[in-house]
């Protein structure tokens, strides 16, 4: 059968994601760098620097056959390892911010690694349980193979540390593996495992352990481990039914901090009160949805377990930035998809976008 137009409507929902995101990035940023850098366009500068780039690799990635990514596999996870190996062991590239070494500078361009990984996971697994659909069920053949390989991803990152990162590839593996046809005991006992898991990584990191206790009850020290959380709070009531406006948040006077990547939903909801929140996501539920309806009519397995992890990556992190500015789970420093400060992350997503586009393409028309 020929090949469909590809969707548009992801298209003109992704431009609208990101130029709202260029804008609110300035408003949230451009007190704070005029203060601590003495350039007040200097995240926004970043961010369109952050949007040009991605929209070359949509444009690229939307035209390049996913069919040719089984062939690429390797190379698509090596690149990332092998920055997040050089984060790692070589300290002379490795960027550090507040007891994490998450970025690699290349010196024409700083780049988290781990942004990269989180999206080569997603084609990795997509290849894998297309491949192995007969073996998902399996331990030998199917699960442990898998494991070793995510897992290893997940090692290198969870040494730098970015713990939330950790989770949230986690999450998506456990969706792509649902809806790739595994056991559903063993996602069971997966789950079991991973509540394990997190509860002792929580327990024997102390920084860990004080978000936890601070996202329990932030008002217990509101000038120390909950006063982020207290800002935030304030931000998002603050803002009312339609908000201050824009450019007119109180809490981005170095009140908030990171107010212009982690914590950028509550100057937004300060700025565009409860009706723009409404609006802002109820525009990613359109963007989930129409990718959801991609993953279940593309024509092949391939294609579908591609929109699924992209879908699922865009979801998930949504759920848990929205989540932690609005102290339903403890901090994580996920960002808000297409809307946060931060080059690499604005970079990938678009990307992943590319790649959701293109799968659009072999899709029964709904």
């Amino acid at each position: 059968m020929p090949k469909r137009e590809m969707d548009f409507s992801v298209l003109v929902v992704t431009l609208m994601l990101v130029l709202t995101g260029i804008v609110v990035v300035f408003s949230a940023s451009s007190y704070m760098a005029t203060i601590k850098i003495g350039d007040p366009y200097y995240y926004f500068k970043k961010q369109i620097i952050g949007a040009v780039g991605g929209a070359v690799c949509m444009w690229f990635l939307s035209r390049f056959d996913y069919h040719l990514y089984p062939k690429l596999k390797w190379i698509i996870l090596g690149v990332p390892v092998v920055m997040l190996l050089l984060v790692r062991f070589v300290p002379a590239l490795a960027v550090t911010l507040n007891g994490s070494s998450r970025w690699l500078n290349l010196g024409f361009i700083t780049i988290q690694p781990s942004e990269v990984a989180k999206f080569s996971v997603v084609v990795y697994l997509a290849v894998f349980l297309s491949d192995k659909r007969n073996d998902i069920t399996k331990w030998k053949n199917g699960l442990i193979p898998l494991f070793l390989v995510v897992g290893a991803v997940c090692g290198l990152i969870l040494a730098q540390p970015n713990f939330s990162m950790v989770m949230c590839i986690a999450i998506i593996t456990f969706v792509m593996l649902f809806v790739g046809g595994a056991n559903k005991w063993h996602l069971i006992g997966m789950c079991l495992l991973g509540v394990v898991a997190v509860g002792a990584l929580i327990v024997l990191e102390p920084y860990r352990m004080e978000r936890f206790t601070a996202f329990l009850d932030p008002w217990s020290d509101p000038s120390d481990s909950g006063y982020q959380l207290i800002q935030s709070f304030y931000a998002l009531a603050s803002g009312g039914f339609f908000g201050k406006g824009l450019g007119m948040s109180q809490q981005k006077l170095l009140f908030l901090p990171y107010g212009e990547s982690d914590f950028i939903f509550s100057v937004f909801a300060e700025e565009f009160g409860f009706f723009g929140v409404l609006v802002l996501l109820s525009v990613y539920l359109f963007l989930i949805y129409r990718g959801v309806r991609i993953a279940m009519t593309c024509r092949d397995k391939l294609g579908s377990l591609m929109a699924t992890g992209v879908t699922a990556l865009i979801a998930v992190q949504v759920a848990i930035n929205v989540a932690v500015v609005t102290g339903s789970i403890p901090p994580t420093g996920q960002t808000l998809p297409f809307i946060s400060a931060g080059s690499s992350s604005l970079l990938m997503f678009m990307a992943s976008i590319g790649v959701l586009m293109n799968v659009s393409k072999n899709c029964v028309k709904t």
